[in-house]
This record gives C-alpha cells, structure tokens and sequence, in this order.
C-alpha cells in the first residue's frame, strides 16, 4: 500500500516526499503536471486536481494513507472536502493534514477558519489521523531577505506577543514519522493534534536584531501597521489574499502564535534533536545556502 502526497511540488510537500524516501517508504506524489514533476525515481507520479473528483478517484486507488496540503487559495476549503470524500470512498484510512496553530482561535482568519472546518471533518469522519498544526513557516522570510538587506528594516508586523516560528525541514520530517507511525500501524489510532513550533518565540523586534547580528548591521523593526502591509501586498497577490494576510497579522499583533507547554520537548522527542533555529536559517538565506 502506498503513501500519497499532495501539494507534493511545494515546499512542504517535497520535504515529506524526502524524508519518507529516505525511511524506505512506497510514495505517490499528486501533482497538475507530471510533465513538471521532478522527482527521485523511487517516486510515483499521479496527475489528480483536488477539484477534479475522477482525478482522484485514480489517484487513491491502492493508497492506504494521505498526506492532505491544500494551498490557500479561494476554493481551499472545497477542495479538501472533496479530497477526504473521495479517499474515504477509496478506503484511505490513515490522514495526516498540515493544518495551522491556533486555528481554533484566528477564526476571523479566512485560512485559518477554513483549516479547523477541515479538522472537524477529519475528526467526524472517523479516519485514523494527525492534525499537524505548524506556526509561521521561517521559509517565508526568503520573499523579505531582499527588502531587509537593501533597506535595513524587517518588515513583518509580527508584533510583540511572539511568533513560534518553525522550519519547513522540521515540518517535512515531523509529517514523515507521523505518516509512517500510521501508516505502518496494525489498526486504526486515536486522533491526534501537534502543534508544530521552533524553538524560540520571536517579537518583531526580536527578528530584526536577529538579522542585525547576521548581517553585522542594525536592522529596525517596521513596527504593526497591517493596513500597510495589506497595502504592499495587493502589488503581487490578489486583494482577497492581502486582506487575508492582513487580518493573520492582526491577530499575530493580539494573540501570536505561542506554543501550548511542553510543544518544544515533544517535537525534539520525536526528531530525536534539537529544532532548527531561526538565526540558523536566517544565517543560511542570507549565505544562500538554502531555499
């Protein structure tokens, strides 16, 4: 039986799909375009379109467990109620959906209110799974590294409350144990939500002094003004989207995104190390040494 991957040529995606090739594991990856997939070879390819039901009707054949990532976009919460219809019907048993910290609470947030429908699905469903709740990814600071080194300013309205910010490497890995703990299991197991966190919660100003010490530099902090940073974003995304950015900021600024006690030792308990910090990953983007 196999493992399918969605959102299998994104960052995350392509994380898992590592980390379960190098445990052995039979993967899938669903992808629009098998002409632009570029996978190891160990790697199946199946198109499938989470809005195309006979798409995925093919792609679940022989498939025992799902990693679910849907991408926001305005049809998000569509898209994985057809995917978990359609696997249920397929006989998937075992699901592991990388949902969102605190989604639960942001439920102003359009994502993040669509993700915790999905967890209530998954959960009414009955199917043997794992909610994967990340906080920030530390990857998004790639599309800022240009505006902080050229203009000496971080700027994120991230606020003061702190952000727990998580590496997509540790996120690809924690989902890989997590899909071959269930996957490989006798029967079903318990529903179970993991809030996926780094090691450090960082303000805004927390940030910028750590790009101050990497650069060797003074770095300001642009302060918590989302009506701007909504402003900036509409110049490269649509206007739904920017409003929707803005409204996560506002809630970074009033509740962050803080882990639960004990969300640390946990994570480091499954990885077997320490989680990657973010002055590591910053080092890196700014050497070039990662993507």
């Amino acid at each position: 039986m196999t493992i399918l991957v969605t959102g299998a040529n994104g960052n995350i995606g392509r994380n898992v799909i590592d980390q379960l090739i190098q445990r052995g594991a039979n993967v899938l990856a669903l992808v629009r375009d098998p002409a632009k997939a570029d996978f190891p070879a160990s790697v199946s390819v199946v198109q499938g379109d989470l809005l195309d039901p006979d798409s995925l009707r093919s792609a679940f054949h022989g498939v025992s467990t799902l990693f679910l990532l849907n991408a926001v976009v305005p049809d998000e919460f569509t898209q994985a109620l057809i995917a978990l219809n359609v696997a249920k019907e397929a006989g998937v048993k075992h699901v592991v959906y990388l949902s969102v910290i605190h989604s639960d609470r942001y439920v102003n947030v359009p994502h993040f209110a669509g993700k915790f429908g999905v967890e209530r699905m998954i959960e009414q469903m009955g199917f043997s799974a794992t909610i994967l709740r990340p906080a920030y990814f530390m990857n998004n600071e790639l599309t800022i590294k240009d505006a902080v080194q050229g203009y000496g300013v971080y700027p994120m309205p991230i606020g003061s409350q702190g952000l727990a910010m998580i590496d997509a490497r540790d996120i690809g890995e924690i989902a890989a144990i997590e899909l071959l703990e269930r996957h490989n299991a006798s029967g079903a197991m318990p529903l179970k939500r993991i809030n996926l966190v780094g090691p450090d919660t960082l303000t805004g100003t927390d940030a910028a002094a750590i790009w101050s010490a990497v650069l060797g530099r003074a770095i300001g902090y642009a302060g918590d003004d989302t009506a701007a940073f909504e402003h900036n974003l509409r110049n490269f995304m649509p206007g739904w989207m920017a409003y929707d950015m803005r409204l996560m900021t506002d809630r970074f600024i009033s509740d962050g995104m803080v882990p639960e006690a004990g969300d640390v030792e946990r994570l480091t308990a499954m990885l077997g190390r320490p989680l990657r910090t973010y002055r590591n990953y910053v080092a890196e983007i700014v050497q070039g040494a990662t993507a």
